[in-house]
This record gives structure tokens, sequence and C-alpha cells, in this order.
């Protein structure tokens, strides 16, 4: 609760009454408010037109919101494609910055194609307008276009996905026969490498174990030596290769055997159906979070994920130039209905309410003829139960009356008194 709230109260209740408005300055603030609205009002009349400055304002805040959302994608549009280049960057820039400044140019443009009375100068400012427009439609379709783009990129993603599973599926029949044929050829090598090294082995251990004899001599010293010499079949040697070839060349070819046989158990033609069918939901759940593609396969009759490339971009075309060529154009428009032109002082003329003076009395005489010979027009009406109606110009007592009036007290009624 507020503490000072008892104490104003008291003051209130020890000041008494507020005192009322005084009525010379409530007289003199209405006087000067009919005085600003003539001087507003001669002023329009002397112009020959008068802009509605609530309407500019709105085309302006328009404008504005659609300038501020132009610049700010083409900063975001900037920073996504300069690929990191902060020289790329504001060369990206520079473009936008430009197309704002034109963009600003629309509703003065509209309010000079509205105010000017050179047929002249409104075609320029109308070719103008639409000089503009085309900007302002560039920009603004870009940012429609960056509207969508994330979406139809999911969705193109999505769809080589699907491509490939498709792909895949379609030549795993072949695939799998060339696996099958590679896993045989590496099983009957890998068996003749064996049959060979069995081969060898065999014929190894069939040949005579090697013969050593004792050799005497005497050397250059005339020394006596005795040796063990061992001579062994020359074909053992030739033997013992292949042996250990045919056992290296099995080794690798027991790897070889072993990846093909991995490659063939990757095969699998329901492994390929299952990648297939999630690749179709994996690009149907794409489609159906892309708004563009809604549109087109309810436009078109079709199923969301049948529409073409073609058939999306065609929409797209509506759905960005539309909107931008609208928005490009309501600003303006509302700045050319925010003036209200008229005939000006100027224009009297054309109004055809000038008066040759020579002509004025004839034209004095013929009302003044016309209301002698006919008085009832001006005379007051008749008393009725509220009070009578008292001519401002009523004689005095004992003056003469008018010759065609019925009696002294009918004269002229005074302006307002009548009908």
């Amino acid at each position: 609760m507020d503490a000072t709230r008892p104490m104003i109260s008291i003051k209130s209740i020890f000041s008494g009454p507020t005192a009322p408005p005084s009525r010379d300055r409530e007289r003199e603030k209405r006087e000067w408010k009919l005085e600003s609205d003539r001087w507003r009002h001669q002023r329009h009349v002397e112009k020959g037109y008068r802009i509605k400055w609530g309407y500019v304002a709105i085309a302006y805040l328009v404008e504005f919101m659609v300038i501020g959302a132009s610049l700010w994608g083409a900063w975001l549009f900037a920073g996504v494609y300069s690929d990191g280049d902060w020289h790329a960057f504001y060369f990206m820039l520079l473009a936008p910055l430009v197309y704002a400044a034109v963009e600003l140019c629309r509703v003065p443009l509209g309010i000079l194609a509205r105010t000017q009375r050179s047929h002249f100068v409104r075609g320029l400012a109308v070719l103008g307008i639409i000089f503009a427009a085309g900007v302002t439609t560039k920009s603004v379709s870009q940012l429609g276009e960056m509207m969508f783009h994330p979406r139809l990129m999911e969705a193109a993603r999505t769809k080589t996905a699907l491509k490939d599973a498709q792909a895949d599926r379609a030549t795993i029949g072949d695939r799998i026969k060339a696996a099958d044929e590679r896993v045989a050829q590496y099983t009957a090598e890998l068996d003749q490498i064996e049959k060979r090294s069995a081969d060898n082995a065999q014929q190894l251990a069939g040949l005579p174990a090697q013969r050593c004899e004792r050799v005497f001599g005497t050397n250059s010293k005339g020394r006596k030596y005795q040796n063990l010499k061992c001579v062994a079949d020359p074909r053992v040697a030739a033997l013992s290769q292949g042996v250990a070839k045919a056992s290296a060349d099995r080794a690798g070819m027991i790897k070889d055997l072993e990846e093909a046989r991995k490659a063939r158990a990757a095969l699998d033609p329901g492994a390929a159906d299952r990648r297939v069918a999630d690749a179709e939901q994996g690009y149907r759940n794409a489609v159906n979070r892309s708004q563009l593609h809604s549109f087109t396969a309810m436009v078109y009759g079709v199923d969301p994920i049948d529409v073409t490339e073609s058939q999306v971009h065609a929409f797209l075309r509506i759905f960005v130039f539309l909107p931008a060529v609208c928005a490009a154009f309501a600003s303006t428009i509302l700045a050319l209905c925010a003036v209200s032109t008229r005939r000006t002082f100027m224009d009297e003329d054309d109004l055809g309410a000038a008066v040759n003076p020579e002509a004025a009395p004839y034209m004095l005489d013929a009302i003044a003829d016309a209301l002698r010979s006919n008085p009832e027009p001006i005379l007051p009406r008749a008393a009725n139960a509220s009070g009578a109606v008292i001519p401002m110009n009523r004689p005095a007592q004992g003056q003469q009356a008018l010759p065609n009036q019925a009696h002294p007290g009918q004269t002229l009624p005074a302006a307002g008194a009548g009908a």
C-alpha cells in the first residue's frame, strides 16, 4: 500500500473541490483547432492533393521490414556460401546493399506518381516503381527459395539414397553369381595348390637319404687330414623349393578365399530389400516434411513421393515469384492510395465557376424580376405551436411595407431561419 495515499486524501479534503476548467481557455483551444483545420484545408486546396501520412507510415514500415529481411537473408547466404573467406563474404554483401537502397525509393516514387501534375514526370515515377519492384522481386524471391532450400536438399539426398538402394537391389543377383564364381575359383585353385604341395612332399619323402663317407688326404704343408663328406640327391633342392612355394601360395589363397566368402555372405537379397524399404521410408518422411512437395502433389493429384523434379520446380516458381511480386507492389500501392487529389483554386476555369463581370448586372436584374413576380419562396413560414418565426429585417412601427408584400409583417427571412 502506498504510504503517501492517506496524505493525498487529507490534502484533497482540506483543499476542497477542483476548480472547473476555464471556458475562455476551452473556447480558445476550440478556435485554435478550427483555425488550424481551416489552414490545413486551405493548404490542401492550394496544393491540389492530400497525403494520409498514417498510410505512408505503414508503407514505410512494410518497406523497412522487406529491406531488413533481405539484408539478413543476404548476410546468412554469404556466411553459408563464402566458405570462410571474408573477402568473398563482403563481396557477396555489396549488391544486396545497393538493392536495399533501390527498394527504399518505391514509396517516394509512388507518392510522386500521384502528386506530380506533369504526365511526363508521372511516367518516369511509374517506370521507377517498376524497376524498383523488379529489384524487390529478386530479393524476396531469393528469401522464398532459401525458405524451401533445406527441405528440398533433404528430399534430394534421400531420393539419391533410394536410387542407390534400388540399383543395389537390381544388381544383387549378378553380384551374387559373380561372388559364387569367385569363391569357386579360389576353392579350385586352393585344391590345386594343396595337391601340388602334397605331390612335392610325397616325392621328397620318397627320395633316398644322403650318403656320407670319410675323405682322407694331405694338405700343402704335408699334414694328413680326414673329413666327412655327404652327397645329397640333386632333386631334393628342387622339391623343397616347390613345397615352400606351394605353402606360400596356399596361405595367400586361403586369405583370398576367406575375403570372397565374406563378400558373398554380405550379398543378401533380403538385406537389399530391407535397405530399399528403409530408403523409401526416409524419402517419404523427407517429402512429407517438404511443404512444396505436398502442395505439388495436391495440385497434380499424385502421391508426394511420385512427383517429379520438373513439377516441383514449376510449382516452386509460383510459390516464390508470385509472393515476391505481391510483396514488391504492396507498399507501393498503399503509398499510391495514401494520396487523394482534388481541384485547386488554380483550376477554377476548368470547373466552370468563373463569371464574366459584364454579365453580372443582367443576371442580378433577372433574379430580381423573378423574385418580384413570385415572392413566395422568400416569405417566412407560418407560426406554429412552438412559436412564430421572427424575421430579422422586420420594419419598424409606421414603416411602409414593400409593394409586393401582402402585409407589413411579411419580409425577407434571415439566413437559416427557414427550412
